[in-house]
């Protein structure tokens, strides 16, 4: 379509431009374009004048039954259902919807880096999530992907949880409820810990940070700690991952790069690039980037941070990965520090792209109807009491069909991820058990319940023909005109990190499958084998994209439900 647009300008005026067309109400034509009025300056015509002598030339061209100019110079095109279905065939692949942008770079896709020693919360639900849908579109755009969970097994907590269990807990209690104790133990220091300071002391924050140093200083009992904590929690972070159904290559986190970090600090000290504190702190100014915050990479007692395993981070990347892009899929709360962070990559000469995928919170809705962050106070905050409840409801949806377990799981995680991407990942999300699992709406199982429903159909009458002579496909032509949009929509989804954009078109399909059911029988009644052949291979490749998009979204499709 753009193409033929573009031909029919470079034909009449000798100008090459980009054409980007749109869907207008369907009274006014199937497709409309503006480009008129962008080549009004770059022309010295009135927009109306290009508009016409564009539309005089679309019309000599044949591809389109009607062409018209209206307002001030938009043309509305509308096509022949055939020409549409011939447009499909020609683009159409087993991949439909891939493109090449990335051209075999590499690029370093980091998620969902959850907190060691405590449970799987659902903080970590929309790291997983966007984190996944990036790592997808990257793969689908021709990037060599490497992905990496950057865990939180290092820093602050560790010595919060050392000490929390050498006081509040017992080998017994570890013993019976791993991890879940452990996440106890930490919420129970946390608040030892806000009282003690309160009264002015500072005695479990000293043994605290003694702990942390002892571990930096590779202190066998300390080691064994976070050797023994690590353990119970990796073990329930790759359960829960499995029930997410989402892995990485790579399981790289703070301990492993804590070292390096230190070695690091000592070479930007050495460079310049970083100055010492008269209390001993490090810290690397960033002012030439418009920055007054320096980023503070040592403490003054050399404790590591966040910033010093991140540095050491980068630098290993660089070595040893030598990616032209890293995506860090972290909430909008760390903006400033990843500012801070990838500034300071700039300044160590690392030309890298560097991405901060942000995106907002869960909230949830309390009973006066305000919205507030999901917490334990009012309700589910671990990720595997989530599961559980959605694999409940999921039941309650489907109780009065033959259902299994597995397809269960599905539509429960299905639509746990889907309300993911029911918007712009930047805003946050209301987590809302009924629209969640609405077979009615914008919602995962009223996607997922369209792609069933086409599956059964091919499952039952074969997938037909992908184009069939002598058939005008009028009846399917808001569907082809659909399915055209797919690779547009896919890379817009890629080039923005956008991955909202594929569950917005995947509801549209399925929305517009669902009206074409109420006019159109595909393969009963009084339906023709010519006309039956060409309806079931459209709906093959409708099949095809629920199948794409939902994969790019993690989402898996039921056998039934």
């Amino acid at each position: 379509m753009e193409q033929t647009i573009a031909q029919a300008i470079k034909k009449r005026f000798d100008v090459d431009t980009p054409v980007q067309v749109s869907r207008p109400d369907p009274a006014f034509g199937d497709y409309a374009t503006n480009v008129a009025l962008q080549l009004a300056g770059q022309l010295g015509q009135s927009p109306r004048d290009i508009a016409e002598a564009i539309a005089e030339e679309l019309r000599q061209s044949g591809d389109f039954s009607e062409v018209t100019v209206a307002g001030p110079g938009f043309i509305n095109l509308r096509v022949a259902a055939r020409r549409l279905q011939n447009s499909l065939n020609d683009s159409w692949h087993d991949h439909f919807g891939a493109n090449q942008d990335g051209n075999g770079k590499t690029v370093v896709v980091e998620y969902p880096s959850p907190n060691m020693a405590k449970p799987y919360s659902v903080g970590h639900l929309r790291p997983a999530n966007q984190g996944w849908a990036a790592r997808r579109l990257m793969e689908e755009s021709g990037w060599n992907v490497i992905t990496d969970n950057h865990l939180g097994d290092s820093g602050t907590p560790l010595g919060i949880w050392i000490v929390g269990f050498r006081r509040f807990s017992s080998d017994e209690a570890l013993e019976r409820d791993g991890v879940y104790e452990l996440g106890r133990v930490y919420i129970q220091t946390k608040q030892a810990l806000k009282e003690e300071a309160e009264a002015g002391k500072s005695e479990l924050a000293d043994e605290v940070q003694q702990w942390l140093l002892k571990f930096e200083q590779q202190d066998a009992e300390a080691l064994a700690y976070s050797q023994r904590f690590n353990t119970l929690s990796l073990n329930h972070i790759h359960h829960v991952m499995d029930r997410l159904h989402i892995s990485t290559d790579h399981e790289l986190g703070e301990a492993f790069f804590a070292p390096k970090g230190k070695q690091a600090v000592e070479t930007l000290l050495a460079s310049g690039v970083a100055i010492k504190n008269e209390d001993g702190s490090v810290i690397v100014p960033l002012d030439e980037f418009g920055i007054d915050v320096p980023l503070l990479v040592q403490k003054s007692n050399g404790a590591t941070l966040y910033a010093t395993t991140d540095l050491a981070t980068i630098l290993y990347r660089e070595e040893n990965w030598h990616p032209d892009r890293v995506i860090h899929a972290v909430g909008a709360e760390q903006q400033f520090y990843f500012t801070q962070l990838f500034a300071m990559a700039k300044k160590l000469g690392v030309m890298t792209e560097m991405i901060h995928l942000w995106f907002g919170v869960i909230d949830q809705l309390n009973d006066d109807g305000t919205r507030e962050k999901m917490s334990s106070r009012k309700g589910v905050v671990l990720m595997e009491e989530l599961l559980d409840q959605a694999e409940a409801r999921a039941h309650q949806v489907v109780e009065d069909r033959d259902v299994s377990d597995e397809d269960v799981k599905k539509i429960a995680l299905g639509a746990i991820k889907f309300s993911d991407f029911t918007s712009d990942r930047r805003t946050n999300i209301l987590f809302d058990w009924n629209s969640i699992f609405a077979l009615t709406g914008f919602s995962g199982p009223y996607v997922q319940y369209a792609a069933v429903r086409v599956n059964k159909i091919l499952s039952e009458h074969g997938a037909g023909q992908a184009n069939v002579d002598g058939y005008d496909y009028e009846a399917e032509k808001a569907i082809l005109a659909k399915l055209l949009e797919y690779p547009t929509v896919v890379k817009g989804a890629a080039n923005e990190l956008e991955p909202h954009r594929i569950a917005q078109y995947l509801y549209e399909l399925a929305r517009e499958m669902n009206r074409y059911y109420e006019v159109t029988p595909v393969a009963t009644g009084d339906v023709s084998d010519t006309q039956k052949q060409a309806r079931l291979g459209v709906l093959a490749r409708v099949s095809q994209i629920f199948s794409h998009g939902l994969s790019i979204l993690g989402i898996e499709i039921p056998y039934s439900m």
